[in-house]
């Protein structure tokens, strides 16, 4: 695990591109036991749960390798073995569970093992094994694995028990092979599921109504595998360097911005009193999505005269919630923020305390930020969860003085080259 030091309390100059989305690439690289031949992705995030899905796929039969630094060839012979898994790379992340979809219609009684993820409390898969089971799949808890039963599978309209990502992308992958017209009402809309739609489109699936709530699949009998498919920039990394650019009350152009997923952010930080410049819309590479350059330009803010809060797309996304929270230490007044998705996620806000914030925890789920605060240098541990651990790296790279961010393992998982990056731009960072 990486450590990081930062000396902070610089400011950030310059213009920093997005990269890929970790969700999409993640999510459509658990998708390709499903297609044979050899397919190409390009635009993919080398973060280490790229790598962690990627030594997956290998221990099970797909020969994958490097063509560049961003784009991979994946080929799948159509010789699947599930006792060579890997399963401590298996463990590593949550995504995992997308396996159970992808692998659905291949075998009919399967077992696989348990995932994990990030640190945040109970983390419930009942979701998915609801939706999974309106296709006919069982599946059952037993000791450190999952047991897949899926020799009944059948096409089936359903609403999601919950409007998770991950459990409509399950559903997604088992409907694409499922014989007949599935229709999925209250699934989740966000850019990841978009992004593996298109994908999936591209492959040969009949997927419609991408964007909305309300999909509707035909089945297909097979997948074929794709020339070369585009990975989506990642909304969440734009919001993370916007929080990086206000929280050190710098000027900082981030371009590929999926601005569509960022829009009810932007407004929230307008009503702030957040000066921005936006640009025209351009078409991402894949020409699936629209894309714009924000530049951010250092301003007084005040606080939301209500609560900020995550939902389900068109919502404020539930991952840049906590990106936030930096910001609010630079806002004058106090601010409620309302992480009701996650039992502990809101925990670790508090841990900016450290640093010189001022947050009070309410409950599991809520916490009052009051700013403006001057924050402070410190050595810690970085917290086993992505979101969390990026807002003390942000907090850090603000507070004057040397930081040292132990372990970062957490944000590796989501943020490739982070400290390069970020040093091209006027930060102070050494990993070690």
């Amino acid at each position: 695990m990486s450590n990081f030091i930062i000396n902070g309390g610089k400011k950030l100059s310059g213009s920093i591109n997005t990269n890929a989305a970790k969700n999409s690439a993640v999510a459509i690289l658990c998708s390709l036991p499903m297609i044979k031949g050899k397919t190409i992705l390009s635009n993919i995030p080398l973060i280490e749960e790229v790598k962690r899905i990627i030594e997956i796929l290998i221990s099970i039969g797909l020969k994958i390798k490097w063509l560049s630094e961003d784009q991979l060839e994946i080929i799948n012979n159509g010789k699947i073995n599930l006792a060579t898994i890997d399963k401590q790379a298996y463990q590593k992340t949550r995504v995992t569970i997308l396996f159970i979809g992808a692998l659905a219609n291949q075998y009919k009684n399967f077992s696989l093992p348990k995932v994990s993820g990030c640190k945040l409390g109970k983390r419930t898969i009942n979701p998915h094994i609801i939706a999974l089971k309106h296709f006919g799949i069982i599946v059952k808890k037993l000791n450190n694995k999952y047991l897949i039963t899926s020799n009944k599978i059948k096409s089936a309209d359903f609403t999601m028990y919950e409007s998770g990502d991950t459990a409509t992308e399950n559903a997604i992958l088992v409907a694409v092979l499922a014989n007949g017209k599935t229709k999925i009402n209250f699934a989740s809309s966000n850019y990841m599921i978009q992004d593996l739609c298109y994908f999936l489109n591209q492959a040969g699936a009949k997927i419609k109504n991408i964007g909305t709530t309300k999909l509707e699949i035909t089945g297909v009998k097979k997948l074929h595998s794709v020339k070369n498919y585009s990975i989506m920039p990642d909304p969440i990394e734009s919001m993370a360097f916007i929080s990086m650019a206000i929280t050190t009350k710098s000027k900082l152009k981030i371009t590929s911005c999926p601005i569509e997923f960022l829009q009810l952010e932007l407004e929230k930080l307008r009503v702030m009193g957040q000066k921005m410049n936006i640009s025209k819309t351009y078409k991402s590479p894949n020409n699936y999505f629209d894309l714009a350059d924000i530049e951010i330009i250092p301003s007084y803010l005040q606080s939301l005269p209500d609560k900020i809060y995550g939902r389900p797309f068109p919502g404020l996304n539930i991952d840049n919630l906590p990106l936030f929270v930096p910001i609010l230490t630079t806002v004058h007044g106090q601010t409620l923020v309302h992480d009701w998705v996650y039992e502990n996620r809101a925990i670790y806000y508090t841990e900016l305390n450290k640093l010189g914030a001022k947050i009070i925890l309410l409950d599991p789920h809520r916490v009052i930020v009051t700013g403006p605060t001057k924050l402070q240098s410190i050595n810690m541990d970085c917290p086993p969860a992505l979101r969390p651990a990026i807002n003390l790296f942000i907090a850090m790279l603000a507070a004057k003085g040397r930081s040292v961010l132990k372990n970062c393992y957490a944000i590796e998982r989501g943020y490739a080259n982070l400290c390069n990056r970020l040093n091209k731009l006027g930060a102070d960072i050494i990993k070690n």
